[in-house]
């Protein structure tokens, strides 16, 4: 039988690390070249899953990225694969074609409050700007100093609550073909969500926000913002919000319109007022602006255990580029870097940012025990398969979307403006429609999204690049894939 060496078979995040990842399925007494020495992996290792590569005494932890992940329940030698309770039931649920170990050789590491040591903790200083950054440019739509700068040119048809988003799809169906015969415009489309549609919402503000970022995007050229006028958020109340928050509403071509009349009679009214304004916005011209003009906001979902070593590192260095260019990144998902607290505070700005940023990741964990449910149950089965064994090793992963050379400046509630450059932290579900929804809020003119099992995600007006980890999963999906992080997987540079 061939011995293979542990580089052509498995990736190790970081120097140090005690486990790898399979990058290929291994079957039981695969032969791996481990630093000069030969060994023999004891059952099979699926793609994904990790495997021991030094020995592993009783009580040590398992390590990536230098972290610790989890705990061996017993002596570990290197080519031993790694199982906690939880994958093995989620394999068995799989119903896999190999024999599996009867039981676990590592406990999950325990999700304790991360205590931070103030007295140790130091502020960073600023990511460094590159030399000459106004020299590299992109075409943007110049929106005026309080707007920013859009990388699209759309018309949104914006629902205040759910009552009116069926109505809004039905504009923008109608709307299409009008849409096409105007070629300086990117879309006619619809803003609809399940809000608001049943009594005072818990989340007014919330949602008054977020409606109130989407208005003021710079990818909008035009707005129509329909209710009904007896909803729980009307577009008064909006109206009222953004003055009273400072929003540049009448730096945005908009109308608040209140549909009283028959649905198609208002749908002719809608039709004619968006019909009115499509020369004007057409007529929008692309000029070449600063990358400071980009805000990216970072996003994965249907990850894999490839996510925190090809896709998110990747993410990561694009963030990492635009942030030296004095522009800005949306770091998100609370729920998703529980675990990796320590990571994410590595390099901070100060106390203050660092504490915000703890209070958030508490104040989660506290609605969701209000629940009766813990951070713990967070990875899906999904997640599991493809090789993510606990919330532990899926937030490292996660958090490998801000790059370690990148100061976390900024910590923000869920959709609030970011107004300066920089690395933010904003406080959102890890649900991913719902977080890219609060970093479109925010300011992000176009966002990465990462996957590993190649979910599709999107948003009507703001570009969102699609990553996806490996090169087999490219492949059957290439047409609906931007990137392949799978790449550097095969012996590509990162870079």
């Amino acid at each position: 039988m061939t011995t293979l060496n542990l580089n052509d078979v498995s990736r190790v995040p970081a120097l140090g690390d005690n486990t790898a990842i399979a990058t290929r399925r291994l079957p039981s007494e695969t032969r791996l070249l481990i630093d000069g020495v030969e060994t023999v992996t004891d059952v099979t290792v699926l793609e994904g899953h990790r495997f021991a590569i030094a020995p592993i005494r009783a009580g040590e932890a398992l390590t990536s990225w230098g972290l610790p992940f989890g705990y061996a329940l017993r002596d570990i030698a290197p080519g031993s694969y790694l199982h906690n309770a939880r994958m093995l039931e989620a394999l068995r649920l799989r119903h896999v074609d190999f024999l599996l170990p009867s039981t676990p050789n590592f406990r999950d590491t325990a999700l304790e409050p991360f205590v931070l040591d103030e007295a140790r903790l130091h502020p960073a200083l600023p990511t460094p700007l590159l030399p000459d950054t106004s020299q590299r440019t992109f075409d943007g739509y110049d929106r005026g100093l309080r707007r920013g700068i859009g990388t699209r040119n759309y018309v949104v048809i914006l629902a205040t609550t759910s009552r009116t988003s069926s109505w809004a799809r039905a504009l923008e169906e109608r709307m299409a073909d009008v849409a096409a015969r105007h070629p300086g415009i990117d879309g006619i489309v619809a803003v609809s969500h399940t809000e608001g549609g049943a009594g005072a919402p818990n989340n007014r503000d919330l949602l008054l926000r977020t409606l109130a970022g989407f208005t003021v995007h710079p990818n909008v050229g035009a707005v129509l913002i329909v209710d009904h006028g007896d909803e729980a958020v009307t577009g008064s109340m909006l109206r009222d919000y953004m003055r009273a928050h400072g929003y540049p509403l009448d730096d945005v071509r908009r109308r608040f319109v209140t549909i009283r009349s028959t649905f198609e009679a208002d749908l002719q009214q809608g039709a004619s007022l968006v019909e009115g304004w499509l020369p004007a916005v057409a007529a929008a011209q692309r000029t070449p602006q600063p990358l400071s003009a980009l805000k990216l906001g970072l996003q994965c979902g249907g990850s894999d255990a490839f996510s925190g070593v090809s896709g998110n590192p990747l993410a990561a260095w694009a963030a990492k580029a635009i942030v030296q260019h004095g522009g800005a990144s949306n770091l998100a998902e609370t729920d998703e870097l529980i675990g990796a607290e320590q990571y994410v505070l590595a390099n901070v700005k100060d106390i203050d940012t660092a504490r915000s940023f703890l209070n958030a990741v508490e104040r989660f964990k506290e609605r969701v025990a209000w629940h009766g449910h813990t951070a713990e149950g967070n990875p899906t089965g999904g997640n599991l398969y493809r090789g993510l064994y606990n919330i532990a090793i899926k937030s490292i992963g996660a958090a490998m979307k801000r790059h370690p050379d990148v100061r976390l400046d900024h910590v923000i509630d869920y959709a609030e403006p970011m107004n300066e450059p920089g690395c933010y932290f904003m406080d959102s579900p890890g649900n991913d429609l719902e977080s890219i929804a609060g970093q479109v809020a925010s300011g992000s003119n176009f966002l990465l999204f990462v996957t590993g099992n190649g979910s599709i995600t999107n948003f009507p007006f703001v570009p969102t690049i699609k990553i996806v980890t490996t090169t087999e999963r490219y492949t059957l999906l290439g047409r609906d894939m931007d990137v392949n992080a799978g790449a550097y997987l095969d012996g590509a540079p990162l870079d």
